[in-house]
């Protein structure tokens, strides 16, 4: 679990973690201004780690992964703290990943009917669609939504692609997914309700702008390198 300032929204969130299945949990607080650790570790999380400087959100993930990988995890799924992905949807996810359907399951908001129904703003649906669109075309895949923040991998993607390659900001969520289809792995999707609320984490119109330039360029620069027109570093392979 990728947090910052997920105090109000940390108990809720966890408590919906299946943990017949799950076997660690690894929340990793990049410098909130809250009580978001402590608050996991009141809550018995096992593996609590605190940056002592803000990393970014891409930043954040590359130490749960690490984290995770370390651990020994055979799979990994992230759900953020913040309650806008429920938990209960893991057992599917994980079931998928190990009944070796898919290597890796995101869990989307756009198939069905719920990002509106779950309070998407309208704006920021029409922008998942569009830059959905562009990367579908330039990346030469089909899946309803690259933006979701609910994603489960088996242990070999991540020893395969050079996550640590990538952005420390929001942009590394696609860099990622771009490095996945690269490397040769399928990529499976469930349908996921969401929720937006006042305590969900969201990002304000002028990064979500940036953020929407930089998924233009990861898919120009994933058109780029799948062509052989160019070369790019992230896509280098750990194995």
């Amino acid at each position: 679990m990728p947090a910052y300032n997920a105090f109000k929204t940390l108990e809720q969130t966890y408590a919906e973690i299946p943990k017949d299945i799950v076997d660690e949990v690894v929340l990793v607080d990049d410098a909130s201004s809250d009580e978001t650790a402590k608050e996991a570790k009141r809550l018995g999380i096992e593996h609590v780690i605190v940056h002592d400087q803000n990393k970014g959100y891409g930043g954040n993930q590359k130490t749960c992964y690490n984290t995770a990988m370390a651990l020994g995890a055979d799979i990994v799924i992230m759900v953020h703290p913040d309650y806008q992905y429920t938990p209960k949807l893991i057992p599917a996810m994980a079931s998928i990943i190990a009944n070796e359907l898919y290597p890796v399951v995101l869990g989307s908001r756009i198939l069905g009917k719920g990002a509106l129904k779950g309070g998407m703003p309208i704006i920021k649906y029409i922008a998942n669609r569009g830059l959905t669109l562009i990367q579908n075309i330039l990346i030469n895949q089909k899946l309803s939504e690259y933006h979701t923040g609910y994603r489960a991998f088996n242990r070999e993607v991540l020893e395969t692609i050079s996550y640590e390659l990538n952005s420390d900001d929001f942009i590394f969520d696609n860099q990622m997914l771009s490095q996945i289809f690269y490397a040769g792995f399928e990529i499976g999707e469930v349908t996921c309700p969401t929720k937006y609320f006042d305590e969900a984490s969201s990002i304000n119109m002028w990064r979500s702008s940036v953020y929407g330039l930089g998924v233009i360029k990861v898919s120009w620069m994933h058109f780029f390198q799948r062509l052989g027109l160019a070369k790019f570093k992230i896509y280098q392979l750990k194995k």
